[in-house]
């Protein structure tokens, strides 16, 4: 079983944003599937599907890792 969160981003601007926000968040374990709802210069929603429930700062250092900012939810 797997389940989906959803994430805010902001900083995003372009579709290379949001290759580089994937490419990061499908590093991490148990993650199946990224889309991304491109709100370009606001808070994108950041859809992640994975086996279980992923460590918040795990994704936030993805996230950080692909020069974007995790965003309070």
């Amino acid at each position: 079983m797997s389940t989906t969160t959803t994430y805010s981003v902001s900083g995003m601007t372009c579709g290379h944003c949001t290759s580089a926000v994937t490419e990061e968040l499908s590093k991490l374990v148990g993650v199946k599937d990224v889309k991304i709802d491109l709100v370009a210069g606001g808070t994108s929603a950041v859809h992640v599907t994975s086996e279980s429930a992923l460590d918040e700062d795990a994704v936030r250092d993805a996230v950080d890792e692909a020069g974007y900012e995790l965003a309070a939810s």
